[in-house]
Order: structure tokens, then sequence, then C-alpha cells
């Protein structure tokens, strides 16, 4: 089964920097799209990044040109590079992997960003 582990969270001031690790487990090769989301308290959750498995990017608006998503494939490992952070960044970060056959949703237990002013 397909399995999604974060980590990398943690409290950081503001214009500091944090990586995002997510884990994949039981995901299929080809076909796919992985993500991050986040969701502050109140707050739908929103897109952050998304990389298929092509290798084609998809950024939101408030984190373009902060924040970059990437991949090891060996590893089935995505990343979130995230710099020059702010306090609206504060969320709790999901990661998501959808298969595209079947549009099936798959999603991490999220891991908390903090930051502080």
């Amino acid at each position: 089964q397909v399995q999604l582990v974060e980590s990398g969270g943690g409290l950081v001031q503001a214009g500091g920097s944090l990586r995002l690790s997510c884990v994949a487990s039981g995901i299929i090769f080809s076909s796919n799209v992985m993500g991050w989301y986040r969701q502050a308290p109140g707050t739908q959750r929103e897109l952050v990044a998304t990389i298929s498995s092509g290798g084609s990017t998809n950024y939101a608006d408030p984190v373009k040109g902060r924040f970059t998503i990437s991949k090891d494939n060996a590893k089935n490992t995505v990343y979130l590079q995230m710099n020059s952070l702010k306090p609206e960044d504060t969320a709790v970060y999901y990661c998501n992997y959808r298969f595209l056959v079947t549009q099936r949703n798959y999603w991490g237990r999220g891991t908390q960003v903090t930051v502080s002013s």
C-alpha cells in the first residue's frame, strides 16, 4: 500500500530556511503527481507545489521564488526546499501522491512548520 512519511518541519525564524522530505513507499513510478500542501488553523488546505513524474513543477503564487520542489526517484523521496520563510508560511505541511490512472490521492500525516517573527 502507499505510505507517505514527512519530516523536516520545525521552528524557524523569519528569513530562515527548512527542507521538508517525504519518503514514499508502494508508489507507481510513472503517471503520478507528488506535491506539498499546507493547512493553517482555520483555513482550507492549499496547494504549495507539485511535481509530476515527468518533472513538471507547479507552485502557488505565495511561494514562487522562495520554495523549490524536487525529487529523488531512486529514493522515492520528494523534497520541499523553503527559503526566506515568512510567518504566513506557518502551517502543517502535507505530502501528497496522486496516481493519475485512478485519480486516487494519498496523504501523509503532516509535519508542522512554524515561522516566528
